[in-house]
C-alpha cells in the first residue's frame, strides 16, 4: 500500500501548512474567509488554512477586495502583490503573494496578527 502525501524532502523543502510555495516558486496562502464579520481579523492559523474574518459582505466581490486589502496591510505588501488566485465565489480561497516574502515570513506575520 502506498502512503499518500509523503514526498522526498528534496521535492518539498517547506513543511506543509497554510502557506506554501507553488511549483513556480510563488508563495500561496490557503484562506478560509468569514465575510460579514464585525471587523477584519486573522481568527486562526491551522495546518489547512488561515481563518480570516472580513468586515465586508460577500456580495459583488466586496469581501474579496477587502480580504486582499487587509492581507496586504498585515503582510506589509503593496496591494498589487497580493492576488486572489482561486475561490472568488467560495469561502476557501487561495491567495498568491508576489512580493519578496518567504513562506516563513508570511506565516510569522499572519500569526503575529492572529495573536495581537
Amino acid at each position: 500500500s502506498k502512503t499518500v502525501g509523503l514526498q522526498k524532502p528534496s521535492e518539498k523543502p517547506s513543511p506543509s501548512g497554510p502557506v506554501a510555495r507553488n511549483k513556480n516558486g510563488v508563495v500561496t496562502i490557503s484562506v478560509h474567509a468569514k465575510p460579514g464579520s464585525k471587523q477584519n481579523a486573522i481568527t486562526d492559523v491551522s495546518i489547512e488554512a488561515v481563518g480570516v474574518a472580513i468586515a465586508a459582505p460577500p456580495t459583488d466581490g466586496e469581501a474579496n477586495a477587502e480580504l486582499v486589502r487587509y492581507l496586504s496591510k498585515v503582510l506589509e505588501l503593496k496591494r498589487s502583490e497580493v492576488v486572489l488566485d482561486k475561490g472568488s465565489r467560495s469561502r476557501e480561497k487561495i491567495i498568491k503573494v508576489t512580493g519578496s516574502l518567504t513562506p516563513e515570513q508570511v506565516l510569522d506575520r499572519l500569526k503575529q496578527e492572529a495573536s495581537g
